[in-house]
């Protein structure tokens, strides 16, 4: 089966319009994908689908960063870049005139991300599996063939990964029956999105707790006494036990974010998240120090292993939130499990963006059942938005990830979706009220 043409687009929601998705730092996105589609030979129209997340302005950069890549991977037999994916995925980082613009960050680590989760997608729905089984299904040597260690082997070596990944072989079986009988724990950020009003919010927590959420996350890092109010709000709906998570999305500076941590402190927040800027390693370190016992996460904005190499390496994070398109594909989130599972920090990745739960549900399964073996401290974010335009959206019941089952990785958009909402031509973007977002 050979790829014989690739189809981009940039594909817009105007979540602006209700502030769905609103933070201190990031108070009106639109969430967008930058999304491609590999079309093959095959009879039966098999295709892979991948897309990176961003908020709007800017995502027409990675349609041409994805667009940069295609050349790598169109023409070219599914199997050659299947039969060694780790190989595939740093052909796309490692691109000789490209990396010059990250190197492994940015623009063009989000495009190659787009791109390489489409063939991972392919390569799962070829295989007949949904992407974490074909993950845990792999040996030990597979995965780690499949990671990427440059940079990292001052913290963890591929014979260390596959020592540790071939010890969690034991039990394996039992850990998906249990998966699959009662899903991943999840967490909502739905009901504490930072443009929301109290009474908004207040009513949107109450719901919650009727459909059986436990984890509730709420975004800060604006006005101190809003910030104090809200969380005070929230604590009293869900009671002094159920695990509440704040996020300041990197408003604050090192010194800012210490006292600003102190004054929330009373209200127990089971993590503080991105609290400065995510280039701060330093930063962190010197918060996770002078807030604890506070506990710090991050990583929705980390660009590479090489920074949660540091993060974990100085003790800075609690909790370790790889994002499934700011990194180079599955092939880096998986080095970043391994090196989190290493280090003994739960890994509990960033899915506040559209996609994005649909691609970590996979990630999430994938660190339990073959990688660490631990629920301990892990809970999996979900946002209760724009699934209904995924082919296979990811479910949640009663506060748990619902395993799906469907092959693939879950990345596939309806065509009338993207034909609605494609920027700037589709016809949400072509109205009045489109033209004035």
């Amino acid at each position: 089966m050979k790829i014989t043409s690739a189809d981009v687009y940039d594909v817009r929601f105007p979540t602006s319009r209700n502030l769905a998705g609103s933070d201190a730092m990031n108070r009106d996105p639109d969430y967008s994908l930058a999304y491609v589609v590999l079309r093959t030979d095959d009879p039966l129209g098999l295709a892979g689908h991948g897309f990176t997340f961003t908020i709007g302005r800017g995502n027409e950069l990675c349609v041409e960063g994805i667009r940069s890549y295609l050349r790598l991977v169109v023409g070219r037999k599914v199997e050659d870049l299947t039969a060694d994916l780790g190989a595939f995925a740093k052909s796309l980082t490692n691109e000789s005139q490209l990396r010059w613009l990250g190197p492994e960050k940015g623009v063009v680590q989000l495009s190659a991300a787009a791109v390489i989760n489409a063939v991972w997608d392919l390569h799962a729905k070829q295989a007949g599996k949904p992407l974490w089984k074909l993950l845990v299904d792999m040996t030990p040597e597979e995965l780690v063939r499949a990671a990427d260690f440059r940079y990292i082997t001052d913290f963890l070596t591929e014979a260390e990964a596959q020592e540790r990944l071939e010890r969690r072989q034991a039990g394996k079986a039992g850990r998906e029956q249990q998966m699959r009988r009662d899903g991943y724990p999840a967490y909502t950020t739905s009901t504490g999105w930072y443009g929301y009003e109290d009474d908004q919010i207040r009513r949107l927590v109450r719901e919650g707790l009727e459909a059986g959420w436990t984890h509730f996350k709420i975004k800060v890092g604006g006005d101190a006494a809003l910030d104090r109010r809200r969380v005070a709000m929230v604590r009293r709906e869900i009671g002094p036990a159920r695990p509440l998570m704040l996020d300041a999305n990197q408003v604050w500076s090192v010194d800012e974010a210490v006292h600003a941590i102190r004054e929330l402190a009373e209200f127990d927040p089971w993590w503080m998240e991105e609290p400065t800027s995510p280039d701060d390693v330093l930063g962190y370190q010197t918060i996770a120090r002078q807030v604890a016992p506070v506990r710090l996460a991050a990583g929705e904005h980390c660009q590479n292993r090489i920074v949660f190499k540091q993060l974990l390496q100085l003790n800075a994070i609690a909790f370790c939130q790889p994002d499934a398109c700011r990194l180079g594909g599955v092939n880096e989130v998986l080095t970043v499990l391994l090196m989190a599972d290493k280090a003994g920090i739960p890994v509990c990745p960033h899915a506040g963006g559209v996609g994005l739960p649909e691609y970590v549900q996979h990630l999430a399964l994938l660190d339990y059942i073959a990688v660490s073996g631990s629920l301990a401290g892990r809970a999996l974010e979900y946002v209760a938005h724009l699934h209904e335009h995924f082919v296979h959206p990811a479910t949640v019941t009663r506060g748990r990830y619902d395993v799906p089952t469907a092959p693939g990785y879950s990345a596939e958009l309806y065509p009338t979706t993207v034909g609605t909402y494609r920027y700037p031509d589709g016809e949400t973007w072509t109205t009045a009220a489109g033209k004035d977002a």
